[in-house]
């Protein structure tokens, strides 16, 4: 596989935490998918670093589509979950589907790290080694 893009976000965790004190369960729902908020909830010392995680890999991920959130992309189209050791993998759907799809994105890998005041993520996407070029951001709209 062929990395053809990377992306890295950091959240504050005091700043998701003022957008869910003003927007509360509406704002969660229409971020994170209901797999993402189960996850959190079981870790509730520490579920605010567990959801700036997750934002944090959100946006790493738009960072390698090279889309942002525009052209009918939802938050909920990017979805972290876990694989039985803890490890974080992506889950990509709708529009963030279609868009690597046509970027020629096989994968997407995802590590996450938090701390109590922020978190971090980084997104690397990967593309087989057919020599298959990525489309340009534009070319995938």
């Amino acid at each position: 596989m062929n990395v053809i893009a990377h992306g890295v976000d950091m959240v504050p965790t005091g700043r998701l935490q003022e957008a869910i004190d003003r927007h509360g369960q509406r704002f969660l729902e229409r971020v994170f998918t209901p797999l993402e908020l189960a996850y959190c909830d079981r870790r509730p010392a520490r579920k605010i670093e567990h959801l700036a995680g997750r934002f944090a890999a959100k946006e790493a991920v738009l960072k390698v589509l090279g889309t942002g959130w525009t052209n009918g992309i939802a938050w909920t189209d990017v979805e972290v979950r876990n694989a039985p050791s803890g490890q974080p993998d992506v889950f990509l759907s709708g529009r963030c589907e279609e868009i690597a799809r046509a970027r020629g994105i096989k994968r997407v890998l995802i590590s996450i790290s938090h701390v109590e005041t922020h978190a971090i993520a980084s997104a690397i996407a990967l593309a087989d080694e057919s020599g298959e070029k990525a489309a340009t951001p534009q070319a995938a709209e």
